[in-house]
Formats: structure tokens, C-alpha cells, sequence
């Protein structure tokens, strides 16, 4: 195996800069890894132009919109004309075997990486699945473990069709039926209302669903087009989830005793069977704990705090100040800001003491502790 020790810190140039994630890369590259980054999108004619990644980059990295991903990568191998030899080239497209195969017309080392997640609003992708197809790899393979370890997810190794395949159920078919539901919730508007006059009747499925459909809506439209059209396997499972609720609407419809025993048998018992009883209970249990979280969230009684420094002992600290002032919580949860900052949420019983739940938190703003965002 050849070495880049001479690459230990290349330039990295990152085709699609501007995109959500080609930012969210230029950060962690930069910031993360100390490594020097060139950007280009075809979209912004300011942005440095392709024979500049091509002269500089040691790594070129793919972060495009499907459909456009494997026509820009004959493009660049078109103009590297060689060049690209000893060098590694990355994409990080929803699909694989389309984009994994333009690469490999180059003479560049190839990999294709799928992080299984939207841009984050954390510098690394800590616990997030991402799908890795090692396709022409060698003096290339030690930075690319550094970039794994940097990264923080957990990862998944496959063949780039294998990967598309599994996509067309996991992403392909799971939005295609929350779509289907958008649509049937947008058909009854008229007479029972729009998602949010249901909510008061919520159930954890149906607010977990309407979770699901709200993150597709608000994201990029064209991600979620090129899913489904731009994966050669979607329309057949389409057809067999098709296929199943065609079935179970049938079943419904005849309504008698042999259907009733038709539906148990082929959607409860031959599915469980299926799944196994492991994967029936760590799903099962998934739920519930989402359950309960979804329950703390409604709390009506609760303290937004910013912890300013993010060092050993500053929770505990915070914590510190409630047990002064004989305040018991009932949950705590963080989570990030678009900015990047820690934020804990902490709730509280209907019944705390008012007085002091506001005195603990104007101990907390005076001791610098914190910073309180939500008042009780």
C-alpha cells in the first residue's frame, strides 16, 4: 500500500459549496480537521471555478443534488484528464451506484458516502448512521479512516447497489407513505380540519407521523423528488406497498369474520414472525421512550437555560442552584440552536412552588451560571 504522507493535510475542494450540507462540510473541514477547503457551486459564478479544485484539491468532494451528481462528475473527469491520479474523490449523495460509477471513470481513489441524516446543527455527525462504499481505495485508506473518526458516526459498510436498494425501503417508501397521508389529511381538511385542529386528539403515532410529514415539507422539495424518481428500485416497492394497502382496504371492505382473521394473520402475526421477537421489543420499547419524551415537551411549567461554558461541572452546578431552593424537576433535555449552542430544557411538576422555581432562576441569571431563555 502506498502512503500520502505528503497528504496528511490536503486540500480539500468541495463541488457544491453553497448547498445545505456543502456548508455544513466547509465547517467541519475547516474548522474540525484544520484543513484548507476551495469551494465551487455551479449555481454561483463567484464561487472558484472547477481548474482550481482540479489543480489544488488532493480530495475532491461530491455534495450536489441527485440528478445532477453523475453529469457533473463526467464533467470534472472529463476536465481533470488524469490529473486525478493519487488523488481520492468523495460523494455524499443520497444514491450510490449512479455516482460511485461516474467516479470511477476517473483514476482517482473512490468512495461513496451517504450520510443517513439532514445537515446538522452539531460540528460532527455523532450517532448518525452514515453508509460507506469503498469502491477503489488504497494509499487513500488511512486519511479516510481520519475523516470516520472525525466525523463521529457510526457507520455502515455495502456496495453501492445494495445501498440503493435498501434505500428504496428506508427512504424511498417511508416518505412515499407519509406523503400518502399528507395527502389524505389535506382531503379531509374541509370537513374536520387542517393537522394542527387533530392534534388536540393526537396519539403518539399519529403525532410522531405528522412529525415525519412536517420535516419533509419544510426541507429542500427537490431532495425528496429525486429520491423516488431518481432510484431505479423505488417503483417496485411502491407497488408492493401499493399492493399491501390495496389488500388491506379489501379486507376492510368486506368487514366479515374470515376478514377480520385475513388481517390478523397477514398484517400481525405473519409480520411479527417476520421481525422477530428482539426486533418486535427494541422497536416496541423506541416507541415508548419517544412517548415519553413527546410527554415531558408538553409540560407547562419549565425553564429554557443556556449553559455559556461548556466545561466539567457546569450542569451539576446548575442543578445545584434548584436543590437550593427546594426545587425537584420532572425532566431534563438538551438540544442545539441553529448557532450551535446548548440548550437544557428542564420541566417541572404542575404543583412547583411558583416563587421559588422564579427565584432559583434568578439565582441562575445572577451567578452567571446560566443564562435563562424561557421563564417559569
Amino acid at each position: 500500500m502506498r502512503a500520502v504522507a505528503d497528504d496528511a493535510r490536503p486540500v480539500v475542494g468541495l463541488v457544491g459549496s453553497d448547498g445545505a450540507y456543502g456548508r455544513w462540510l466547509r465547517r467541519f473541514f475547516e474548522q474540525r480537521m484544520g484543513l484548507e477547503v476551495l469551494g465551487h457551486d455551479p449555481a454561483d459564478p463567484a464561487s472558484d471555478p472547477p481548474e482550481r479544485l482540479l489543480e489544488q484539491a488532493r480530495v475532491l468532494v461530491f455534495a450536489t443534488p441527485i440528478r445532477q451528481t453523475s453529469d457533473l462528475i463526467a464533467e470534472y473527469v472529463a476536465r481533470s484528464g488524469g490529473r486525478e491520479r493519487g488523488r481520492l474523490w468523495l460523494d455524499i449523495t443520497s444514491l450510490k451506484q449512479a455516482p460511485v460509477d461516474a467516479m470511477l471513470a476517473s483514476q482517482a481513489e473512490v468512495v461513496g458516502l451517504h450520510p443517513m441524516t439532514a445537515p446538522l446543527k452539531t460540528p460532527t455527525l455523532k450517532g448518525r448512521v452514515v453508509v460507506v462504499c469503498e469502491q477503489r481505495l488504497d494509499a487513500w485508506r488511512p486519511w479516510l479512516q481520519t475523516l470516520l473518526d472525525a466525523l463521529q458516526g457510526e457507520y455502515v459498510r455495502t456496495t453501492p447497489d445494495h445501498h440503493d436498494r435498501v434505500m428504496a425501503l428506508v427512504q424511498a417508501m417511508v416518505h412515499a407513505a407519509h406523503l400518502g397521508q399528507a395527502g389524505v389529511l389535506r382531503s379531509f381538511a374541509a370537513e374536520l380540519g387542517q393537522p394542527p385542529a387533530l392534534m388536540p386528539y393526537r396519539s403518539i403515532g399519529f403525532e410522531m407521523d405528522t412529525a415525519v410529514i412536517a420535516r419533509i415539507l419544510s426541507l429542500n422539495p427537490e431532495i425528496y423528488e429525486d429520491i423516488q424518481f431518481g432510484n431505479p428500485h423505488t417503483a417496485e416497492v411502491l407497488a408492493r406497498l401499493g399492493a399491501e394497502i390495496g389488500r388491506l382496504q379489501a379486507l376492510v371492505e368486506r368487514g366479515d369474520d374470515a376478514a377480520r382473521a385475513e388481517f390478523r394473520e397477514h398484517y400481525l402475526s405473519a409480520n411479527r414472525q417476520a421481525w422477530g421477537e428482539t426486533a418486535v421489543a427494541d422497536g416496541s420499547y423506541t416507541f415508548e421512550r419517544v412517548g415519553y419524551l413527546l410527554a415531558d415537551l408538553t409540560e407547562t411549567r419549565r425553564l429554557s437555560v443556556h449553559l455559556p461554558e461548556d466545561r466539567a461541572g457546569s450542569l451539576r452546578a446548575l442543578l445545584h442552584v434548584f436543590e437550593e431552593h427546594g426545587v425537584s424537576l420532572s425532566s431534563i433535555h438538551s438540544s442545539r440552536t441553529p448557532a450551535g449552542e446548548i440548550h437544557f430544557r428542564i420541566g417541572f411538576d404542575p404543583g412547583v412552588d411558583v416563587a421559588a422555581l422564579r427565584a432559583a432562576a434568578a439565582a441562575i441569571d445572577r451567578s452567571g451560571v446560566g443564562r435563562v431563555l424561557e421563564q417559569p
